[in-house]
């Protein structure tokens, strides 16, 4: 029997929806392997920003989804990508009983994780402006959602000893999760790409977000 046919209709739609998302090229989108324990299914992208990255998307190809998804043009890495800007990481989840936490069957969670100048580590508002991010890019996108939560966190790190001549540098992270008001998650995984180039300070910006500050591309 076709796997695909097992899925729930409701998870099968929302797997339609993420295959319609417009990403922006610099935005290198593939699919990775999904958590097992969090939901009965569940479908996860992970995503990378370069300075050097290729204009062209990576579709999924790998689990569940990669049955309803098109693979038309799998890409690899280019050579040439020798500067990560930002990273993150996108989870549909799904259960079709439903869950009193998410207030939903459906449940995303997120991460992004981009480096910044080490002295906007100092800055009280990073965080609140990173949770405004989110909250922006899902309201520019029309993505309808409730229940939504998240952290913001600054890592410094400082070298020593044969590495002391490095910069100090500071990497934000923002993990948040919200339940989409339908199975339709084209918006949100829209927005969430956004968000994704925004952390690593690409322009131009969608109307209405914050600018990032200025940050290390070396």
């Amino acid at each position: 029997m076709n796997a695909l046919s097992q899925l729930p209709e409701d998870f099968l739609h929302a797997l339609g929806t993420l295959r319609k998302a417009q990403c922006r090229p610099e935005l290198k989108l593939g699919e990775i392997p999904a958590p097992t324990r969090l939901a009965p299914y569940a479908v996860a992208m992970g995503a990378e920003v370069f300075s050097h990255a290729p204009a062209r998307r990576q579709l999924p190809v790998h689990g569940p989804a990669a049955l309803a998804f098109a693979a038309d043009n799998p890409a690899s890495r280019d050579d040439d990508e020798d500067n990560e800007l930002a990273t993150g990481r996108f989870i549909l989840l799904h259960d079709p009983d439903g869950s009193a936490v998410w207030d939903g069957e459906f449940r995303i969670v997120t991460y992004i994780r981009a480096q910044l100048e080490a002295e906007m580590g100092n800055d009280a508002m990073l965080g609140p402006v990173a949770w405004t991010w989110l909250v922006e890019a899902l309201e520019n996108h029309g993505a309808k959602y409730r229940a939504a939560g998240g952290t913001a966190t600054r890592i410094l790190s400082e070298s020593f000893g044969t590495l002391a001549g490095r910069p100090d540098t500071i990497d934000i992270e923002l993990r948040a999760s919200w339940t989409p008001a339908t199975s339709d998650a084209q918006a949100h995984l829209e927005a969430w790409s956004d968000m994704v180039c925004t952390f690593a300070g690409l322009p131009p910006l969608p109307p209405g977000v914050t600018p990032l500050p200025s940050r290390r591309l070396t």
